[in-house]
């Protein structure tokens, strides 16, 4: 499968937002042409491939304990891990991981299924340069394999080296078009504005498969939201509901339809499903969610209420070694300190100089009253060519705060051309504002 050029382009970060097939983890355990742990562990009984999680973690546990010098097995128990926070929002699997993958490369430095993991580890943490380092180490141990591209491809989008990436993902997509590549041609297409090429390549990405239920939902949700910044609802919510057939009870697809529910205006049951999906799996962004719900309906004590878990969520993140600088700025921003939500964003840039930092740093000096500084940085945000509404409704806010009508019509009027009901909390302030600018 062929790219479009660079200019075309929008790429895949973040908020958690890489791809990372269990089956890979799975195949690090199994594939190393008689040096891997069936070589090194004959009489072992690995897991089935595309097992329940819970049996993987138990099986690569009872492996690693009958082998414990075997370096690839803990990779792969680490990974099985890594699906847990997945699926269960548990950050404390971080710190499982974290403890497997250190014994692993003592035993084996350079072994690349134990660097490719590691790699996906501190992606995780949003340790992009560490990724990045883990990523190529493993390449270098092993450059035939193609499992460190998906770590190589997602550090480098993270920072902000985009050319760099888009070329590590077009070798990627060559050697090996699957669930994983084809997801990250999606993030790549839609970081540059091609939000119907995303579309395509994500349609692929579910298609083509994945080695657990999971993964599987994950790229179908991945699809509705796409079709939600489109603006087409309806598809949206049965992408979602299909998300939801393939792995039942998956709480992003909840969320995605409690999101709906909201932009169609059914806000007593976005706020119900948006309450459910918090009782699961109390993510920031959900709790976020519910609470910016809330506040649009008019219940504001109850959103304030709801808001205030934020805090607890991104500490216990925090304590498991989850970098939310960028996350934390955009909320304090909106809800919180500007003034610190300045500094964070500030130090996010610094560490990964992405869309996403710049997005933050934009919205947090405008938030603190530097709208033409943080219209600057906006527009770094948007350099890429990105469609992405809450970017344009910060631009274009700030644009206003500065004094620029005609900046802040045009960011405004993009922002709602997308999806004119992109979040019932701020695409009616958008809508008001351009009236305003008229």
């Amino acid at each position: 499968m062929t790219l479009p050029r660079p200019n075309l382009f929008k790429l895949v970060a973040v908020a958690a937002a890489f791809v990372a097939s269990l089956g890979a983890f799975a195949l690090l355990a199994r594939d190393d042409g008689g040096s891997g742990p069936r070589s090194a562990a004959a009489d072992v009984d690995l897991p089935r491939p595309g097992a329940p999680t819970d049996e993987l973690v138990r099986g690569y546990q009872a492996a690693v304990r009958a082998t414990p010098g075997n370096a690839a097995l803990r990779a792969a128990l680490a990974g099985s891990y890594l699906q847990k926070v997945r699926e269960t929002g548990d950050p404390g699997y971080y710190a499982r991981a974290d403890a497997v993958l250190r014994r692993a490369r003592a035993l084996a430095p350079r072994d690349y299924r134990v660097l490719t993991t590691s790699g996906t580890l501190a992606l995780a943490r949003h340790d992009f340069s560490g990724g990045l380092a883990y990523g190529l180490a493993a390449r270098s141990a092993n450059p035939a394999s193609e499992a460190p591209y998906p770590v190589i491809v997602d550090a480098l989008v993270e920072l902000g080296r985009y050319e760099a990436a888009g070329r590590e993902l077009q070798r990627f997509v060559d050697a090996k078009p699957t669930l994983a590549s084809y997801s990250r041609v999606s993030y790549f297409r839609e970081l540059h504005g091609d939000l119907d090429g995303a579309a395509q390549a994500m349609a692929l990405a579910v298609s083509a498969g994945g080695d657990t239920g999971e993964n599987v939902a994950y790229v179908q949700t991945l699809l509705g939201t796409l079709d939600f910044d489109r603006g087409r609802l309806d598809a949206a919510r049965e992408a979602y509901r299909l998300a939801l057939l393939r792995f039942p009870a998956y709480v992003p697809a909840s969320a995605g339809i409690a999101r709906v529910d909201a932009a169609e205006g059914r806000t007593a049951s976005a706020i119900t499903r948006y309450r459910g999906v918090v009782a699961r799996l109390p993510l920031p962004e959900y709790v976020v969610g519910l609470g910016e719900a809330e506040q649009a309906a008019g219940r504001g004590t109850a959103g304030k209420r709801d808001l205030q878990l934020v805090g607890a969520e991104e500490q216990l993140l925090r304590a498991n070694g989850v970098n939310t600088d960028v996350d934390l700025a955009l909320f304090e921003a909106n809800h919180g300190s500007p003034s610190r939500a300045a500094a964070l964003a500030r130090r996010a840039w610094a560490s990964a100089p992405s869309v996403r930092s710049a997005d933050a740093l934009g919205w947090a000096l405008t938030a603190a009253g530097r709208p033409r500084d943080g219209l600057a940085w906006a527009r770094r945000a948007l350099a890429l060519g990105s469609r992405d509404a809450a970017f344009l409704y910060h631009a274009g806010m700030s644009a206003r705060a500065a004094g620029d009508r005609g900046a802040a019509r045009r960011y405004l009027g993009a922002a709602l051309a997308g999806n004119p009901r992109f979040s019932p909390l701020y695409a009616p302030r958008a809508r008001r504002a351009l009236e305003a600018l008229r």
